[in-house]
């Protein structure tokens, strides 16, 4: 199943969303100033169209975690330069690069992993919803009447209508019907 553009752009929506904001977080709990405004919107925008992009289709757990630890690679490089005190790509305001902390490596690899999988589980929830909803679609589809099948026949003026034949009760049905009986 392919994904129309709508879909698309939400989906795109809620994992650049949910990446931006852990990557600001991120450095904002890692002792930054937090991002500065317009690197966050570079770094949204950044995310957004290529999750537009890679979006078309429903994705694995690993292909979302490695989208993800891609993207919080990038956009820890574009705060940490974006960072208001003017610091260089490789110095970060938490005092280290992104090679020399093994902490902070780890505690983004934890979080990426996490998050990686918290959306798998969300896409997965998705796809289903949508292929059952396919699914009674097109059976509702086939109880609807087609446009092209004969009308029924026209029935003869003054034919007598013929009762249908009485219901008989179910088969397996249990009367009990009176008062209960008495405790022994």
């Amino acid at each position: 199943m392919r994904a129309r553009l709508p879909l698309r752009v939400m989906r795109a929506a809620a994992f650049s969303a949910v990446c931006v904001m852990l990557a600001a977080l991120g450095h904002l709990a890692a002792g930054g100033s937090g991002p500065a405004p317009w690197a966050m919107a570079t770094g949204t925008s950044a995310v957004t169209v290529l999750a537009v992009l890679l979006a078309g289709r429903e994705r694995s757990t690993a292909t979302i975690s490695v989208g993800l630890s891609a993207m919080q690679l990038f956009l820890h490089e574009l705060f940490a330069y974006g960072d208001p005190s003017g610091i260089a790509l490789t110095a970060h305001p938490h005092g280290q690069g992104l090679g020399e902390g093994l902490g902070m490596l780890i505690a983004h690899l934890t979080a990426t992993l996490v998050t990686g999988w918290w959306l798998a589980r969300g896409e997965a929830a998705l796809w289903a919803l949508l292929r059952a909803a396919g699914r009674r679609l097109g059976a509702l589809l086939l109880l609807l009447p087609s446009p092209t099948a004969p009308a029924p026949p026209a029935r003869a003026a003054g034919a007598a209508d013929v009762p249908a034949p009485a219901r008989s009760p179910l088969r397996h049905t249990v009367s009990r019907r009176g008062p209960p009986l008495p405790a022994v």
